[in-house]
């Protein structure tokens, strides 16, 4: 049997419709969770690193978990952040980054913050992984930047997508929620995967990341929910 022209448009008017309302109900869902946060978090940018010295992108685990900590000038970006913060204080849970320069800057903060609770490292906070571009010049960052506008699920140069970033830090803060409540939680990380985060806590799309205020090195923000 032939299907009509008209047919055709019928049928692709209603695969439009519901791919609309499974983006509506996803971003009231998403909302919705973000308004019941049972804790609140922080985020803080690891201080200046040799890798930010050098100029240079260090997003592989079997690099960065081991070498390019933390510059003499990041250590005390870290330490200066602390003491302006007024809002962290000895119970805060601090959860970084296992690369060595966000796990320094953690270091930092709970050694100065006289910690109650342990330290934690998790993956899930790890950079985001830049695929074949690992290595080469930080200013190579803007070709995936410009690439993530348009899609954010793309994996060019081999790239972590920023919805793949997304997702694996909101399933952090899924854990925590069901952990802890009434908790105040610090997360160690870097630029590109906070800038990420506070994507979802915006309610916007991974593909506006850049648009969002960037975190300077050892800066700290509160991420409220909209």
């Amino acid at each position: 049997m032939a299907i009509t022209a008209q047919a055709l448009i019928f049928c692709h008017s209603i695969c439009v419709a519901r791919q609309t309302i499974n983006i509506l109900y996803h971003h009231d869902h998403q909302t919705m969770n973000m308004q019941t946060l049972s804790n609140r978090y922080f985020v803080m940018r690891h201080g200046q690193s040799e890798a930010n010295v050098a100029g240079i992108i260090v997003s592989n685990p079997a690099v960065g978990c081991a070498s390019y900590g933390l510059t003499e000038t990041g250590k005390q970006q870290a330490a200066k952040s602390i003491s302006q913060s007024l809002q962290l204080e000895d119970t805060i849970r601090i959860y970084s980054s296992d690369f060595l320069r966000a796990k320094e800057t953690a270091e930092i903060v709970h050694k100065l913050l006289h910690g109650k609770h342990p330290l934690h490292f998790t993956p899930q906070l790890r950079e985001r992984f830049f695929g074949d571009l690992n290595g080469l010049g930080d200013n190579n960052y803007q070709k995936v930047w410009t690439l993530d506008q348009t899609d954010p699920n793309h994996h060019q140069y081999g790239v972590e997508s920023a919805n793949q970033v997304v997702t694996r830090t909101k399933g952090l803060i899924d854990e925590l929620e069901s952990q802890f409540e009434n908790e105040t939680i610090l997360l160690v990380a870097h630029g590109d995967v906070l800038q990420l985060l506070q994507t979802w806590f915006q309610g916007v799309c991974a593909s506006q990341h850049r648009q969002l205020p960037h975190l300077d090195t050892a800066e700290i923000r509160h991420l409220k929910p909209i």
